[in-house]
This record gives structure tokens, sequence and C-alpha cells, in this order.
């Protein structure tokens, strides 16, 4: 499958344009650790692309992700795929992060979701966003009070790296698709 058959799957199950936008910027987050990593980034690219492509129609567990791996199945993407994806979800006991590709994805989730509320505050955007701007940010629980800190802090731990050098690297690729995230820099 290219990336314009895996957008156009996004397209046609999601509507909500918020929800693209973190299904690209976690794209953008898992691209970029493939390129650090040495890993097919394509592929990695394409698990963040895809993972929460069916929640708008199917939110609640399991439904979401499993309508979405039965989805992806039935249209032959690959098992190690469909695997990443089913296993950012906790509730899913079977499907244990094993392997890099898992880890990465549920290291980027929510950190992403929540470096892109951090931005959406500032008139900057994710221009000049630091990484102790962001633990200030996870401190206050009322803010962005859906996404789930131990989560941020959980994947980061499992993915193997420092959570405040995770939270800059993402804000990093991230800010190389500013524009198409919708977190450029407002402009008067």
């Amino acid at each position: 499958m290219s990336r314009d058959d895996d957008l156009a799957l996004v397209r046609e199950y999601t509507k909500n344009e918020g929800l693209v936008r973190h299904m690209l910027s976690v794209e953008a987050a898992m691209r970029a650790y493939a390129r650090k990593l040495g890993e097919d980034e394509e592929k990695w690219g394409q698990v963040g692309l895809l993972h929460d492509f069916d929640y708008e129609r199917w939110p609640n567990p399991p439904d979401h992700p499993l309508q979405g791996a039965q989805i992806l199945k039935s249209k032959g993407y690959p098992d190690d795929v469909i695997y990443a994806i089913k296993s950012h979800a906790d509730y899913l006991t079977d499907c244990p992060r094993i392997a890099p590709l898992d880890k990465a994805l549920y290291a980027c989730d929510e950190l992403c979701g929540f470096i892109t509320a951090c931005a959406l505050v500032r008139p900057t955007r994710l221009e000049g966003l630091e990484p102790k701007s962001v633990r200030k940010k996870l401190k206050q629980i009322t803010f962005a009070a859906a996404v789930n800190r131990d989560d941020i802090t959980r994947g980061a731990a499992d993915f193997g790296v420092d959570l405040d050098e995770h939270i800059a690297f993402c804000i990093a690729a991230l800010h190389s698709q500013a524009a198409s995230l919708g977190l450029a820099p407002e402009t008067n």
C-alpha cells in the first residue's frame, strides 16, 4: 500500500480534521524515529498514520482498534503493521508491545496529542516550544485532561528514551510538518 492509499483510508473513515492531524503528527514522529534508528520509514510512518483511522466510527474499546485491524487485514496490510496498531491499546492484553515499532507507536501517540495541545495555546505554536514547558503542562491535570499522563511516561520508559529527549525529539518531528498540522505560528 502507498502513503496515498493510507491517507485515502484515513479520510474515508475520519471526518474530524483534528483527528486526521493527530494521525499525521504521529506519522511524522514515527518517521523521524525510523530514520534515527535505521528502521523502515515507510512502515513506521504507515503505522503512525493508520493507528486511529477507525476511532471516529468505533471509539469504544475493544472496537477500536479491532474494527480497524479487521479492515486492514481485509485490505492486505502486513501482520506486523496490524499488530503494532493493536498493541497501542492497553486493554488488548493479548497484544503486548514487543517490537520497537510497537513501543514507538505507544510512546509517540499520547505525547504527540499533548504536544499539539501545548502548541495550540501559544501564538508561536511549536516555534520555541521547549520540553520544560511541556513538562510543566503535564503537571496541570486540567490542561488537556483527556491525555493520559501515565501513558506518556510509561511509553517513553518502555521505548527506552529519556522523557525530556523524547519530548524534544517529537517537537522537532512535528515542527518539520508544522504547516500541514495546523501548528505554524499565528500570523496577524
